[in-house]
């Protein structure tokens, strides 16, 4: 009788050490999940930025070809924000082989940290 209550009793439940194991397991899959979210989130962020950042660059090629300018050589830097998110442009127009052409660079920068460009698009113009 002893050994059948002892064998129910042993049956009936887990043990403290079984539970101690599966709560491990359990948090460190959730804590990966977390993880992977947080990444996800980042990656969406820097996606957003660098679309932002060449709408921003495209806009001023695209403004440079319509209205046929033929820009002087030398720097500048602008304001050129999109949406919530504040960026600087620095155009660089640069003298060509060809005197009729000149090549204009426009890198893209957060504002919040000058240092990292984000973006760099360039296109040759024509004079005239």
């Amino acid at each position: 009788m002893r050994d059948r209550n002892a064998t129910l009793r042993r049956v009936g439940g887990f043990t403290l050490l079984e539970v101690l194991v599966a709560l491990v397991i359990v948090g460190t899959a959730l804590g990966a999940s977390l993880r992977a979210v947080g990444s996800l989130t980042q990656n969406s962020n820097g996606l957003r930025a660098s679309m932002m950042a060449t709408w921003s660059a495209e806009n001023r090629l695209s403004q440079i070809r319509l209205a046929h300018e033929f820009p002087p050589v030398g720097t500048r830097a602008f304001d050129c924000s999109q949406d919530e998110l504040p960026l600087t442009c620095s155009e660089e127009i640069l003298a060509t082989p060809n005197p009729f052409f000149r090549r204009v660079e426009v890198s893209v920068y957060d504002t919040r940290n000058p240092e990292r460009r984000i973006i760099k698009l360039a296109q040759v113009v024509p004079n005239g």
